[in-house]
């Protein structure tokens, strides 16, 4: 996948997020909703001009950024080896952010539900495939799981990363169980993501000390 494929899709997912809000926005309320709390009821409110454009430009600013950040990595050639990983990871964040705009744009057209049980199918993709791109992931210093320890250590990277891998690909089946329990959702996608994040830090640590009892190390492989 080339990076201009990649601009091209996520402008086009803009454009549509843009269209939907322009062909809404008669039937918005003055203040619109943009913020639930962890009930999904309604808790923060802005402008029509948030509810349009915001989305919008958040999709393409935080990606043309995603797609810049490789460019100044010295080790951007360990990103090449997982550059179509990592592209499609890009462009299934500009999804899901599509995916939250629709969201947000239905309910405040009038349609009441629960947008945060709504939204964690999304966010359940989104952490399982953040573990398939983990798995492909190389020694970096923007992209993955970035302890002292893995950056010091290759090989301490490529253990962390598998384990951590697992762990996000199992907190993403995870959060599909709240979908059953609602009044808990957010604690079956938070406690999960947050325990494995944790996990993967202490792991690290674990895995650099047990290959280096005696020493600290210096330089970065690549």
């Amino acid at each position: 996948m080339k990076t201009k494929n990649v601009i091209f899709w996520v402008i086009i997912l803009a454009i549509v997020a843009l269209i939907l809000g322009l062909v809404l926005e008669p039937y918005f309320p003055d203040k619109i909703a943009i913020h639930w709390n962890e009930q999904g009821i309604a808790d923060g409110y802005g402008s029509r001009f948030m509810g349009l454009f915001f989305m919008p430009i958040i999709i393409v600013g935080v990606s043309l950024l995603l797609l810049g950040i490789p460019q100044i990595d010295p080790l951007k050639k360990n990103i090449e080896k997982f550059r179509k990983e990592y592209y499609l990871f890009i462009l299934i964040f500009a999804i899901y952010f599509v995916y939250i705009h629709v969201l947000t744009l239905l309910y405040n057209i009038g349609l009441k539900f629960n947008i945060l049980v709504m939204m964690i199918p999304a966010m359940a993709g989104f952490f399982y495939y953040l573990g398939v791109m983990l798995e492909k992931a190389k020694q970096n210093y923007f992209i993955g799981i970035r302890t002292p320890w893995t950056l010091q250590d290759e090989d301490v990277w490529n253990e962390t990363h598998k384990v951590g891998a697992r762990g996000f690909k199992l907190a993403g089946i995870l959060a599909l169980v709240g979908l059953l329990f609602p009044a808990a959702a957010i604690w079956f996608l938070m406690i999960p993501l947050f325990a494995v994040a944790i996990y993967a830090m202490v792991y690290s640590f674990v895995a650099y000390r047990r290959r280096h009892p005696n020493h600290n190390g210096h330089g970065i492989k690549s």
